[in-house]
């Protein structure tokens, strides 16, 4: 086939800006060229030119979790995301399919305008009616073009029709298998409100077990209450590490903690964390409450409590890490992903021919 992948514009692919997006796209793309697929990537200019990449200028687009559910949709001056789908419109006789990354009003509204079919891969829960609006007449006028990563995560967009689920996958051999941990617990992700991290402090603060805290500074004025907030807890911001760096801290903490206030629609961090051989500790809301094997690779515990990750910490010795790292390997590897794409991709091709 001859894939054109639209990346999210909201930053550049490396930068971290993305969140989970930036990691989907780029192992999908690494396991299309293995393959023997012809692939072509519209990302930000800045973005990492380790794929073929045509770096698009322009504007950022707002981030969608800053907005309000009944906000309009707005663009910025000379917007990146525009100038992408421009370019994605005059190369389209050139590919066999585009595919959307970009959890974006744009992509969906102009599908029925392009000659080229395009497959929608929808990163986040609802969070914008208009969005909302958008998805689900093309999940209706295109059956099958529209993906998401959990059932979970589809189901509140109230869509009615059988959907595509894709879950996620990463290349295992980066991700060092680690039997024993030290006495410290990690948490990875998108530093804002919706992400919970302070959650993860309090519980740290609370069992006196050091926490290393890794991921892109997105909301400052948020990171800095949180330091305000627990000046005593014994926790370590290491910053935005490269996947090597990270799972060298990863793999040896005791616990993964995942404290999101949102629904997440999947959660790259519990399968990187799996994949080392570490448990995960997650609220049971959204995607994550698909993938922790409660008692086996981890814990779900009720929504924003503290106690209950406390609790959970206290019985981490339950746990075995080689169940963690089997699940990884049966489930999330980058080659199951890459059957899971091809599938898809067949299917909506089969479907315009």
């Amino acid at each position: 086939m001859k894939l054109l992948f639209v990346s999210t514009p909201v930053g550049p692919l490396g930068s971290g800006l993305g969140g989970g997006v930036e990691l989907s796209l780029y192992n999908a793309a690494q396991e299309m060229l293995r393959r023997g697929h012809q692939l072509q990537v519209i990302a930000p200019v800045g973005s990492r030119n380790d794929l073929p990449v045509v770096q698009i200028p322009g504007n950022l687009q707002p981030i969608a979790q800053d907005q309000e559910r009944i906000d309009p949709i707005t663009m910025p001056e000379n917007s990146l995301l525009a100038n992408m789908w421009d370019y994605a419109r005059q190369v389209q006789d050139q590919c066999d399919l585009i595919v959307n990354f970009a959890y974006d009003w744009l992509p969906f509204y102009l599908t029925p305008f392009f000659r080229c079919p395009i497959a929608h891969l929808v990163s986040m829960g609802s969070l914008s009616n208009a969005l909302d609006q958008i998805i689900k007449q093309i999940v209706r006028q295109f059956p099958d073009t529209v993906a998401f990563r959990t059932k979970t995560q589809a189901d509140t967009f109230a869509i009615e029709q059988q959907c595509t689920y894709l879950s996620n996958g990463i290349d295992l051999s980066l991700y060092n298998f680690c039997p024993i941990s030290k006495q410290q617990l990690a948490w990875l992700g998108r530093i804002s409100p919706e992400k919970g991290l302070e959650d993860a402090v309090a519980a740290s603060q609370i069992t006196n077990i050091p926490l290393k805290i890794m991921g892109k500074i997105q909301d400052d004025s948020y990171w800095e209450k949180i330091r305000q907030d627990y000046p005593n807890a014994p926790i370590e911001y290491l910053g935005f590490l490269s996947t090597n760096k990270l799972q060298e801290i990863l793999r040896e903490s005791r616990a993964l903690l995942m404290t999101h206030r949102w629904v997440e629609a999947f959660g790259n961090v519990i399968i990187e964390s799996l994949a080392c051989g570490v448990p995960v500790i997650s609220y049971s809301r959204g995607g994550p409450a698909e993938i922790v094997q409660d008692g086996k690779t981890g814990f779900l515990v009720e929504p924003d409590s503290v106690p209950g990750l406390v609790e959970a910490i206290a019985r981490l010795d339950e746990i075995d890490r080689h169940t963690c790292r089997h699940q990884a390997e049966t489930k999330y590897s980058v080659q199951a992903l890459g059957d899971r794409f091809e599938k898809w991709f067949y299917q909506i091709l089969k479907m315009r021919s």
